[in-house]
């Protein structure tokens, strides 16, 4: 991929996020007032909405965590010779 097509690709991305970020960040006040009206209320369903956040946390750590554990260890069979070269068949 040349040059401009990243800076193109990457000022898309840039502006579609800031795009959608207001919609998101207007979501986070809500979910806020509902979960402490409902733990005064002596309700269970802020334990559960923190619960979900952490998930949705983590996860795209683990999807990067995932992909470069295998780049890593692909890249050291690589370099050790440990490939099957498929221009040979």
């Amino acid at each position: 991929m040349n040059s401009l097509r990243k800076k193109i690709l990457v000022l898309a991305l840039f502006v579609l996020g800031m795009v959608f970020f207001q919609e998101v960040m207007a979501q986070c006040p809500m979910c806020k007032i509902a979960a402490e009206s409902n733990m005064e209320n002596g309700g269970e369903s802020g334990n559960g909405l923190n619960t979900g956040i952490l998930y949705m946390f983590a996860a795209p750590y683990l999807i990067v965590g995932f992909i470069a554990f295998m780049w890593w260890r692909n890249k050291k069979n690589f370099d050790n010779g440990d490939y099957i070269d498929l221009l040979d068949e």
